[in-house]
């Protein structure tokens, strides 16, 4: 059983060491080609909503009552809409996307940063201390500049929070493994 149990472990975390790695190549591509990486987040967000709101008309044929039908409908136009205009605009959309993203980063370093302490006396903790204060730093640097800063920022920012966080996993992961090693 215990044989298992460090197999299969050891398994996810070569797994999730890989997958680090990975982030952190990604991250050095999106910050050498931020305008590139800016327009393709967007297009990639534009593609969700466009999907969404496919789902949602899809849903619409299968709830019942009137109310909830135009709700649905109303729903799939509003995300089909929005995807399309930023597909057709992805300016526009990488300088909305621009706030979003600093405000997801500014929950993120929060939540790094509470779990840092929740876990503190973890191998690894205080990596994710790092990360929260890294995180904030790079959601406050964003608020500070917009709407200047639209044309790189997202490659930029998302490519070095991404290294900071496919690094704090591969800590993580290192230091997982070598507890139970």
């Amino acid at each position: 059983m215990a044989t298992s149990f460090s197999t299969d472990f050891k398994k996810a975390t070569t797994w999730s060491i890989v997958l680090s790695v990975l982030m952190i190549a990604a991250g050095v591509l999106a910050i050498l080609y931020p305008g590139a990486g800016g327009i393709a987040v967007t297009a990639v967000v534009a593609w969700l909503l466009v999907f969404s709101g496919f789902l949602h008309l899809a849903y619409a044929w299968r709830v019942s009552g009137a109310k909830a039908v135009i709700g649905e409908l109303l729903l799939a136009v509003l995300y089909a809409g929005i995807g399309f205009y930023m597909l057709a605009r992805p300016a526009v959309g990488l300088e909305s996307l621009t706030l979003a993203i600093a405000l997801y980063l500014l929950i993120e370093g929060i939540l790094e940063f509470t779990l840092s302490f929740r876990l503190r006396p973890a191998p690894g903790s205080g990596w994710l201390l790092f990360d929260g204060i890294v995180t904030l730093i790079l959601s406050a640097m964003i608020w500070a500049t917009w709407p200047s800063n639209t044309p790189w920022v997202v490659g930029t920012l998302i490519g070095i929070s991404m290294i900071f966080s496919g690094t704090t996993r591969l800590m993580l992961s290192t230091a997982a493994r070598q507890v139970v090693a």
